[in-house]
């Protein structure tokens, strides 16, 4: 109900000055400039070229080509007029786009700073919405760029079915084997991402230190030395792939007792459950009434053919005699514990004076060990950007990319795009929670309509942003914690009776039918923060270097 309300709340208020009374704000050009800003004005197909390369899948190799459909269009909710973005169309279908840029961007010496902006309009599913900052040389084939296309840094969020996270990756050359590796941040920043416009920045800096920020705000710094899994320089020893475990090898600890002999009087075939002979059967047992009888009340039906259906008979119920009576039909004598029992003799188990210990191959010089202090400086220069992606998200939409060396042109370029939107959207959603808010009940009035509300409003918060939720409503939080718990509690002793009444039967004159031996043994309302200004994180960084 909130994403319908909130629909229609930011229809409203950007409906035109007829509507608010206020107009739009009008979209004009940053004057920001670095080696790469693209806002999709005109001209960006001459910049963006679609791929129309296939790509092979991982386990299978299902060919696949590139058929999802781009366009530059006005968002869905138009917040600034005459502000378009380029919009994955498609749902279910891979995506490829990639634009070069004029000249190569190398950081080995100047801050690296990646920022733009995504939308998923039509909420979270499954779909990525990352960027790739490709090799420098792949521009003379942006009609074949694919998922093999060599790529320097991989930025942006990812709904992951279920989840979402922001991935940083770099590829990493071994100077050794000149083979590139993955080296992932982990963890990665899991913001909430909703379905308002978000900003994602990343700085990336010649001391070899980062900065991932969501929505102007640094959700995780660090070192490229530190964060990253595999670690950027390899181990010095490894496993010899050549040590094979000896045959005669011998990692059991523990061994049956060579020397133990099972007792004498150990009688594995005795039951582990007899009749119980001194159970008496109950005074007013019906002896010859049926526990099941057929159906007094149960009529032949017209359509049945006694030469086709065969003959007729009523459906079987339970005798109302034997209800009244201790039972019914053949008492038997009940089962009970067998004090005989033992079961399977197995000798004990004892220490095995032969245990060698767990087997470990013998550690040998890593031939592909090298050592890199400054991986930002071998890292490739960057020629373009791609998007590829899979998706099962329709209409995601991209907008305000900043690929260049200043913090803060990239802050500039947010605080004239992103926080115009975000504080349109903020604002709907703020009208959004007025109006619920005046439209709920009062315990007073509906106790039960109040708790219930309060309830539907904390998960719908809880499921955009957890600690934010708690942090607004800690009362209904704890509540729903607690009715969670008091549930699972309920749950396991409930476990444990059910488990309770499978035992072994007690001795009881009244149980009938009982099983023979053999039968038993077998059984975002938060303020924002514009991108500039925030030295928080900064201070920590530096605390680490």
């Amino acid at each position: 109900m909130r994403n319908v309300a909130l629909s229609v709340v930011l229809a409203a208020a950007t409906a035109g000055a007829t509507a608010s009374e206020e107009p739009k704000p009008t979209f004009k050009a940053t004057e920001v400039l670095a080696p790469f800003v693209e806002q999709f004005t005109d001209g960006w197909s001459e910049r963006w070229t679609p791929s129309e390369a296939t790509k092979k899948t991982p386990v299978g190799g299902e060919t696949f080509s590139y058929v999802g459909q781009w366009k530059v269009e006005d968002p869905e909710t138009v917040l600034i007029e005459g502000k378009q973005g380029l919009v994955a169309k498609s749902k279910a279908a891979h995506h490829a786009i990639s634009a070069p840029f004029n000249s190569p961007v190398d950081f080995s010496t100047k801050s690296l700073v990646v920022q733009y902006e995504v939308k998923y309009q039509k909420g979270g599913n499954c779909g990525g919405g990352y960027i790739k900052l490709l090799a420098d040389g792949f521009q003379t084939s942006g009609k074949e760029f694919s998922d093999t296309t060599p790529w320097v840094v991989m930025f942006g969020p990812d709904l992951t079915c279920p989840g979402n996270k922001v991935h940083f990756i770099f590829r990493h050359k071994n100077p050794v084997t000149s083979e590139y590796e993955e080296k992932h941040l982990d963890p990665p920043p899991k913001p909430a991402f909703g379905k308002d416009t978000n900003l994602y920045t990343l700085v990336v800096n010649p001391d070899n230190t980062y900065e991932v920020r969501f929505n102007g705000e640094v959700q995780q710094a660090g070192f490229l030395l530190e964060d990253f899994n595999p670690p950027v320089n390899p181990p010095k020893l490894i496993d010899d792939p050549e040590d094979k475990k000896p045959e005669n090898w011998v990692d059991k600890k523990k061994i049956p007792d060579p020397d133990a002999v099972k007792p004498e009087d150990w009688d594995e075939n005795e039951p582990y459950e007899i009749p119980d002979e001194d159970a008496v059967k109950p005074e007013g047992w019906l002896d010859d009434e049926p526990e099941m009888i057929p159906d007094p009340e149960a009529e032949k039906p017209e359509e049945w053919d006694d030469e086709e259906d065969g003959d007729w008979i009523a459906p079987s119920v339970r005798n109302p005699a034997c209800d009244a009576a201790p039972g019914c039909g053949e008492w038997k004598h009940p089962y009970k514990a067998n004090p005989k029992y033992k079961g399977k003799w197995y000798a004990p188990m004892i220490d095995n004076p032969e245990y060698k210990g767990e087997w470990k191959p013998q550690q040998i010089s890593n031939p592909a060990y090298f050592e890199d202090l400054q991986p930002v400086k071998s890292l490739d220069k960057i020629g373009g950007v791609g998007i590829e992606l899979w998706t099962m998200t329709e209409d995601i939409l991209f907008d305000n990319i900043y690929v260049g060396h200043s913090i803060i042109d990239a802050e500039r370029l947010g605080n004239e795009s992103w926080v115009v939107k975000h504080n349109i959207e903020a604002a709907a959603t703020a009208k959004v929670l007025e109006v619920e808010e005046e439209e709920a009940p009062s315990f007073k009035q509906d106790p039960l309509g109040f708790v219930r509300d309060r309830a539907m409003k904390f998960v719908m918060a809880a499921s955009a942003d957890p600690v934010n939720a708690f942090k607004a409503d800690p009362t209904t939080g704890g509540a729903l914690v607690a009715s969670v718990f008091s549930f699972f509690v309920i749950v396991g002793i409930l476990v444990g009776l059910i488990g309770d009444s499978q035992q072994p039967a007690p001795k009881s004159s009244k149980k009938t039918d009982a099983p023979s031996p053999d039968d038993k043994k077998s059984e975002d309302d938060k303020t924002p923060v514009a991108p500039a200004g925030n030295k928080k994180d900064e201070t920590s960084v530096k605390k680490r270097k």
